[in-house]
């Protein structure tokens, strides 16, 4: 099973940039989906981005669409998710997650192998 980890997270006033990384490590990816979910204290988990293998297909949550890119690379085994225009409702911990097959798909249960999270914080 692969092992995913998460960084880049940290605090940013709103209107400002961070960009998050996610490595795996045991295997290398497979033709599986990967995607980003977050989730904010009290809240439950949801999805933000997902990414098919090779980066030919992306799939957004609303709440972030023009704002937030996700990315791959498979020869790097990392999933990066680009973040700009931050509002404090993005606050959470951060997730990167393997998915269960090829397809772009936003519920939690369509995902494995999850990373640990990272925080981002956006103050206002």
């Amino acid at each position: 099973q692969v092992q995913l980890v998460e960084s880049g997270g940290g605090l940013v006033q709103a209107g400002g940039s961070l960009r998050l990384s996610c490595a795996a490590s045991g295997r290398t990816f497979t033709t599986n989906v990967m995607g980003w979910f977050r989730q904010a204290p009290g809240k439950e988990r949801e999805f933000v981005a997902a990414i098919t293998r090779t980066g030919g297909n992306t799939y957004n949550a609303d709440s972030v669409k023009g704002r937030f890119t996700i990315s791959r690379d498979d020869a790097k085994n990392t999933v990066d998710l680009q973040m700009n225009s931050l509002k404090p409702e993005d606050t959470a911990v951060y997730y990167c997650a393997e998915g269960k097959s090829r397809f772009l798909v936003r519920e939690v249960a369509d995902y494995k192998s999850w990373g640990q999270g990272t925080q981002v914080t956006v103050s206002s």
